[in-house]
């Protein structure tokens, strides 16, 4: 199983020689006006061998609207594809932080950075990125990324294996990045002292940027388990289809999502399960602490994925 960077939220996964039976089922609803039965089934590892069952009403989502989906857990070569739709929200954002980055020009620090999904077009653009993240698979990845567009890009990208909870920077950014709702994976107390220390490492108009999912309370205490099925886009010829389950806890403020996958291929067919925990983002909270952190916000964007979340991105500077 998938963990989440910070605290879990469920207890731990039981011994690799435990075999498990993960059924989720559910209801929800949405301004939709179609619904959709979506049943996947089949035989999973994690942490051993478990056989994944899901049957969900749930109404089928378009893959650029997935509402507050992303997944925070390192995930495998395999779930590229999946990594890619639960991102759709958040797929403009690699423009933004482009156009971002030439205002502030300098290094670039892309924290979280996975297997590069921002880091190597921003080098391949010409700047110099510190790609930091826990996942050493994942940074491999990006660096094998980088080595197929060639040495001008692949000299550009520095892959740092580091704990954002323990981070410790030792040099300037001219512009740091907390892409695909990374925020969420920061428990609220750890939260002042990170942002503190990006703060104390960005140069004279550095800025720092990043998205998250911001959750109504309303929707929040009506809601607290949703469930959603969506094709997930792949162009390799295998067909992808995943259910997730959504279970809020309000007043802890956390997270749990679990999303089993289905892959066809014309002559086999095969599951996989997924899980992430998450950390609720209060914005009144987020601010008080950007304040604390010596930054302001300016630049906020938003807009609404359905009737109870909308994608929030945020540009901070230093007050200096």
């Amino acid at each position: 199983m998938h963990t989440q960077t910070g605290t879990p939220v469920r207890p731990a996964p039981a011994p690799a020689s435990a075999s498990r039976t993960a059924t989720i089922r559910g209801t929800a609803t949405a301004t939709t006006a179609a619904t959709a039965t979506a049943t996947v089934s089949g035989t999973a590892t994690v942490s051993g061998t478990a056989t994944a069952t899901v049957t969900a009403t749930a109404p089928p989502l378009r893959p650029d609207r997935l509402p507050g989906l992303e997944c925070l857990a390192p995930l495998t070569g395999d779930d590229v594809w999946l990594q890619d739709a639960l991102l759709g929200p958040f797929s403009d954002d690699i423009l933004e932080y482009l156009a971002l980055a030439r205002t502030t020009g300098g290094t670039v620090l892309d924290l979280g950075a996975g297997d590069g999904r921002l880091a190597v077009p921003l080098a391949r653009q010409g700047f110099r990125v510190e790609a930091v993240d826990r996942d050493r698979s994942s940074l491999h990845r990006l660096l094998d990324r980088s080595r197929r567009l060639g040495p001008q890009v692949r000299d550009r990208i520095t892959a740092t294996p580091a704990d954002m909870l323990r981070l410790r920077l030792r040099r300037p950014y001219q512009l740091a990045l907390m892409a695909g709702s990374m925020i969420a994976a920061v428990p609220p107390w750890s939260r002042p002292r990170v942002l503190r220390e990006i703060a104390g490492h960005l140069g004279p108009r550095g800025a720092l940027a990043f998205d998250y999912t911001a959750h109504d309370a309303m929707g929040l205490a009506e809601h607290p388990h949703r469930v959603w099925s969506f094709e997930v886009p792949r162009f390799d010829g295998i067909t992808e289809r995943a259910v997730a389950r959504q279970d809020f806890d309000p007043v802890a403020m956390r997270e749990h999502i679990a999303y089993v996958i289905e892959r066809s291929e014309p002559a086999s067919s095969r599951a996989a399960l997924v899980t992430t925990d998450k950390w609720i983002v209060n914005s009144l909270d987020l601010h008080r602490d950007l304040r604390a952190a010596g930054l302001r916000v300016a630049d906020e964007r938003q807009y609404r994925l359905d009737e109870w979340t909308r994608s929030v991105l945020l540009v901070c500077r230093t007050d200096a």
